[in-house]
């Protein structure tokens, strides 16, 4: 993930609850069967991690933020510090599983080739992500905002969204077969106020201002992307788009 960023797992899970809740559904997908063993890329806190455990599976958890892997220990969850770029696992999963972590690792065919390289022949690989279009209008309103401040707002932003054509071509070109890409329009209340939303996930943007200036450049950005995101009733809907995949390893024939 983006190392200017910093993941508070208190913050994550007042903000961001949302998050795991919806990856419910892609853990259908993935019909974690007991005994299996599931690489969960990208685990965060371990919520969803836990659900795999629950399901019977032996679950290993990664991710490159001490802070969530911390948390996802103190559920119980076997988890690591490990950068999604430089898995080292060899043919060791029956699945790998990720929700919500891959557009955070901008190096996709790299992240895709260890998940290649960790998965048996046969194995599957599970997940979304942020897709094309994701969270379009918050992200043009941080790169204005940090371009009015002198700094080039593309070279900042930390999250890659691809089409579903582009993700399918990536899988592809790393030896994993494609069974299905979907993009998902998901339009997603957030439990507060966008400033919690920004002070969460838009840490790699407020990075390279003094942390006097994040508030105003937090109500800046809250302004702007206002009159689209924030209803009559004053609630604040997030333009989340999702991409959802399913692929697998081939199997090896002499």
């Amino acid at each position: 993930m983006a190392e200017a960023h910093r993941w508070d797992p208190e913050g994550y899970a007042t903000h961001a609850g949302f998050v795991p809740d919806a990856g419910a559904a892609v853990v259908e997908h993935l019909a974690p069967r007991p005994a299996e063993k599931i690489l969960d890329l990208g685990c965060g806190d371990g919520v969803l991690t836990e659900a795999l455990v629950k399901a019977g599976a032996h679950v290993v958890g990664v991710d490159s933020s001490a802070e969530m892997v911390a948390a996802a220990r103190n559920r119980g969850v076997d988890a690591q510090v490990m950068d999604g770029v430089a898995l080292n696992f060899v043919e060791e999963f029956d699945a790998v599983f990720s929700n919500a972590a891959l557009h955070w690792m901008k190096d996709l065919a790299s992240v895709i080739a260890g998940v290649n390289r960790a998965l048996k022949p046969g194995g599957r690989f599970v997940g979304e992500m942020g897709g094309e279009g994701n969270v379009a209008t918050i992200s043009q309103a941080l790169r204005e905002a940090m371009v009015r401040r002198g700094v080039d707002g593309h070279s900042v932003d930390p999250w890659v969204f691809p089409s579903p054509e582009a993700f399918a071509t990536l899988l592809e070109s790393q030896g994993l077969q494609v069974e299905a890409v979907q993009l998902i329009d998901r339009p997603t209340v957030l439990p507060g106020d966008i400033e919690g939303w920004l002070e969460t996930f838009a840490g790699s943007f407020l990075h390279h201002h003094p942390l006097s200036e994040h508030p105003a450049i937090i109500a800046e950005v809250r302004e702007a992307v206002r009159p689209r995101l924030q209803s009559a009733n004053g609630a604040w809907v997030a333009d989340y788009v999702r991409l959802r995949f399913i692929a697998h390893k081939p199997v090896s024939r002499a």
